[in-house]
């Protein structure tokens, strides 16, 4: 894969602007939890995640490097604990969580994660719905699927469905990641 066994510049020759002036990081350090209640505890190679794999692939293919893949079960305390250390990495722009979405009593990811935010991003929730219409319809309404920054950090957390997360990283986060990441570290740097 591209972007897996790159080694990524440091922060301060990625910041740049876009087209527009805006801030942008690119390119980006990604971190990728995959939640599942049918998985082991910690990434293994030979696990299969089609979800983690697509969004790997996808963003490896815009030119940004995989820097952490880590798979947790469906509990609240490991979810939360495992975003927090990636969270914690200086090599980590984003990070992207895959499964844990749904209306079932074990699906918390939104809730451990969220518990993280420091400010959430509405937009990217309501969109990712809005885009999800034509395949899915009413049942639209049974995803939980949620961003925000956490710790400078834009976070998104994505439902486990393969089309799901292809249909998210590719229409939203590949095109809004690199600059929210730099417009939630513009106040890190010397010239704010």
């Amino acid at each position: 894969m591209n972007g897996a066994n790159r080694e990524l510049p440091p922060i301060e020759s990625r910041r740049t602007t876009d087209a527009d002036g805006h801030d942008c990081i690119d390119p980006l350090g990604v971190a990728i939890v995959t939640v599942s209640s049918s998985r082991g505890t910690d990434v293994e190679k030979d696990l299969s995640d089609p979800s983690g794999d697509a969004i790997a692939s996808i963003l490896a293919e815009a030119g940004h490097v995989i820097t952490a893949r880590r798979t947790v079960p469906d509990d609240y305390i490991r979810i939360k604990t495992t975003v927090s250390e990636c969270l914690e990495r200086s090599d980590v722009d984003i990070l992207i969580t895959t499964g844990g979405t749904g209306v079932t009593v074990d699906d918390v990811t939104p809730d451990a994660v969220g518990d993280l935010f420091d400010r959430e991003l509405p937009g990217f929730g309501e969109a990712f719905r809005w885009l999800s219409w034509g395949e899915v319809r009413t049942r639209i309404v049974s995803t939980r699927a949620t961003a925000g920054i956490a710790r400078n950090v834009p976070v998104f957390v994505l439902p486990g469905s393969e089309n799901a997360v292809r249909l998210a990283t590719t229409e939203i986060i590949s095109t809004e990641a690199p600059h929210l990441a730099g417009l939630a570290t513009r106040h890190t740097t010397d010239e704010s």
